[in-house]
């Protein structure tokens, strides 16, 4: 494949509405964890890794409501499906917060990192892992 041709399907792809949605959501999902883990890090004084699971847990409810109506456009709310999506949601997540933990852990207490700093960079990897499995296995047409 051309060079060319495959910046065009890139840019169709990045360009779609889900993936635009899914960007602009998943950069608000991602300001939420980040400013909650370090303000409960910075000014409250929680040890890192409760204070980035504090903020796992308001991120992930944020992401699931918009991740389901906006971006992947699953509207149903009979209880098997919503279920189904949320217990799926929610267990991806946790295979993120494991990556976003050991992160942080590694990072700023081993490294001694910036926690701000940290914190951003994991998150690009969890943001990656995130789409994957929701695209793929969560809210997948059927």
């Amino acid at each position: 494949m051309k060079l060319s041709n495959f910046i065009q399907r890139a840019w169709r792809y990045f360009t779609t509405p889900e993936m635009i949605l899914y960007i602009i959501f998943g950069v608000l999902t991602t300001v939420i964890n980040v400013v909650v883990c370090g303000v409960f890090y910075y000014n409250l004084h929680w040890n890192i890794l409760a204070a980035n699971a504090f903020a796992w847990i308001l991120s992930v409810a944020f992401a699931f409501i918009t991740n389901k109506l906006y971006v992947f456009r699953s509207k149903s709310f009979a209880a098997e499906i919503f279920v189904r999506e949320l217990v799926e949601f929610v267990a991806a997540r946790l295979l993120s917060l494991g990556v976003d933990e050991a992160g942080m852990w590694l990072l700023v207490t081993v490294f001694v990192w910036n926690a701000w700093a940290a914190k951003i960079l994991v998150n690009v990897a969890v943001v990656i892992i995130n789409y994957v499995l929701s695209k793929l296995v969560i809210f997948k047409k059927k």
